[in-house]
């Protein structure tokens, strides 16, 4: 009788030791005595510290001497074990000579101790970890580095540029610290879309990388910006090195995959630690420089310098800031109302709300001293909603009365204010058919889709539309008519000297009757003598404005004479 041949899993497996599992793992045990320093490793340790002498990770000290970067990494980690449970683990790199590749060791241990608490002896295992300390590298790297171009990011060149100002001051050394905008870079993203924009950011920022000296800093500031530390450059340095800088980016056009691009860019710069004593105000100041170098020319360098003038303005600003935000609060922004004349001086038609701040003095500030500073400093939406509140308010008091305001180019497109004047239309039935909103010509250029939809929303609720300054922009007839606009208040400059210019009487006459053709009836602004208001009436202009009919009063002119207030006629 034939037997079964034998099955293979009912024969004795051999049995492993640990040493085989952990050279199986890529691991090695260990046993350090803390006395002798003597270290016993289990056979795999071998394999895993390759070319590196047996006797020379025998022993603590010796294989201290191999660790980078930092070779007390394990005699520290000793004494937090001792403090924390007497667990611990570390990682660090070893190299068996100066020219060998750094080998990344982990290292888990366990420290035990003697009666005394103190250590005796310390058990552990380490493993190669070469992939693990590759993929940390790259997220440092990523932490630290902008994709597009490979450059620091943000926060890495502000952390360099402020190490660098600490540096400078030590001992007593100067650099420039530069920002390079690329002009127009939106119309690059608008023409060849995202993916181009940034291949051009990339090559700008390989042609600014191959100008730099050796220990100069470069990152990437912003979307269109590059952050240059230049060490030991003096303000002569930096011309030259601007120069360098805008003649490789504007001297070659740049391959894309749409097409070669024409590319220029503008710097900014500050002289450090002279003019920029801390990173917030080099930062600030070289954007300074950047914008002024813009407004006088792109692709020019600009070195920021004092400057008494923008610093006394600076303080004003400040104060007239505080001083608005003060008065805002103690409802001390009131209204005065200037008087818009029929041309046959039979009365008023409407009246122009303009915009007052009472002082702590009594006195008064027009808004050619408010509206400007709020319109910088961002407070012209607060001026705005509070004359709105004020004009509303007269109109529900006074059943008979039209009032027009202006508003700022920023309030046309402001949501709160949409939501406060249809909020208010609907509590004052009646109002919206008496208010005037006066627009300013180069607002209606700059977004005339956007005022299209302003004008028609205050048309729905009822308003009319004037265009305030008309002729000082270059508004065309064409888009008056698109904006179909109630009303054109002609810029005063031309009008105020039309009984002496020949030139001014020709574009007011012309623009008197050219808006005439179109409907749109038409105020004068400036008017200050007779002789222009018969000029003006005779022409066909609807309305007079100025000096000659009547100042702006916070005093409700209206209720000041006897003349009848009269309506805008629809005609």
């Amino acid at each position: 009788m034939t037997s079964a041949p034998p099955d293979p899993a009912s024969k004795p497996q051999p049995a492993f030791s640990e040493a085989d599992i952990l050279a199986r793992l890529g691991q090695a045990a260990f046993v350090w005595d803390i006395a002798s320093d003597a270290i016993t490793w289990t056979a795999p340790a071998a394999s895993i510290f390759t070319d590196i002498p047996t006797d020379t990770i025998a022993r603590g000290t010796d294989f201290a001497a191999l660790i980078e970067p930092h070779r007390a990494v394990r005699s520290e980690a000793l004494v937090s074990a001792l403090q924390s449970g007497g667990t611990y683990r570390i990682d660090y790199g070893v190299r068996a000579s100066t020219t060998a590749p750094l080998l990344w060791i982990e290292e888990n241990g366990s420290v035990r101790t003697g009666s005394d608490g103190r250590p005796l002896r310390v058990e552990g295992i380490v493993r190669i970890n070469n992939e693990r300390h590759a993929h940390d590298e790259q997220l440092v790297k990523l932490s630290q580095r902008d994709p597009v171009t490979g450059e620091l990011n943000r926060t890495h060149l502000l952390a360099a540029l402020a190490e660098s100002i600490e540096e400078a001051t030590r001992f007593r050394a100067s650099f420039a610290f530069m920002l390079i905008g690329i002009d127009h870079l939106g119309r690059i993203n608008d023409a060849f879309g995202f993916d181009v924009a940034d291949d051009v950011i990339a090559e700008l920022a390989q042609r600014i990388r191959v100008r730099l000296r050796g220990g100069d800093i470069m990152g990437r500031f912003s979307g269109n910006k590059f952050g240059l530390v230049l060490k030991n450059c003096t303000a002569d340095d930096a011309n030259i090195a601007a120069e360098r800088f805008l003649a490789g980016i504007r001297d070659d056009v740049i391959p894309t995959k749409s097409g070669p691009v024409s590319v220029t860019a503008t710097i900014g710069a500050i002289s450090i630690p002279r003019y920029g004593r801390d990173v917030n105000e080099a930062v600030n100041r070289a954007q300074e420089a950047l914008d002024a170098a813009k407004r006088r020319r792109r692709g020019s360098f600009n070195l920021w310098r004092p400057n008494v003038e923008r610093d006394a303005q600076r303080r004003v600003n400040i104060r007239v800031t505080d001083e608005i935000v003060k008065a805002l609060n103690e409802r001390r922004i009131v209204c005065a109302f200037e008087p818009v004349v029929r041309a046959d001086r039979s009365g008023p038609a409407f009246y122009e709300a303009l915009v007052r701040m009472k002082q702590d003095d009594g006195q008064l500030l027009l808004a050619p001293d408010i509206v400007p500073v709020a319109e910088r400093l961002g407070l012209i939406r607060l001026v705005d909603h509070r004359v709105l509140e004020l004009v509303i308010a007269e109109l529900a008091e006074t059943p008979d009365v039209q009032l027009s305001l202006n508003i700022s180019p920023a309030t046309t497109t402001d949501p709160d204010w949409w939501a406060t004047i249809e909020s208010m239309m609907r509590a004052h039935p009646g109002v919206a058919e008496r208010l005037i909103v006066e627009i300013t010509e180069t607002v209606a250029i700059q977004d005339l889709d956007d005022i299209r939809g302003f004008v028609n929303r205050l048309k729905a609720l009822g308003s009319r539309i004037a265009i305030d300054d008309f002729g000082a922009g270059y508004t065309s007839f064409r888009n008056l008519r698109k904006l179909a606009v109630d009303i054109v208040k002609i810029d005063g400059a031309f009008v105020q000297n039309i009984a002496h210019s020949a030139d001014d009487r020709a574009f007011v006459q012309t623009l008197i009757d050219l808006c005439r053709r179109l409907e749109i009836q038409t105020v004068a602004e400036w008017v200050q003598d007779e002789t222009s208001a018969r000029m003006l009436q005779d022409w066909g202009c609807n309305y007079i404005q100025g000096r000659l009919t009547g100042l702006a009063s916070a005093e409700r002119p209206w209720l000041q004479g006897t003349e009848a207030v009269g309506r805008i006629s629809e005609a």
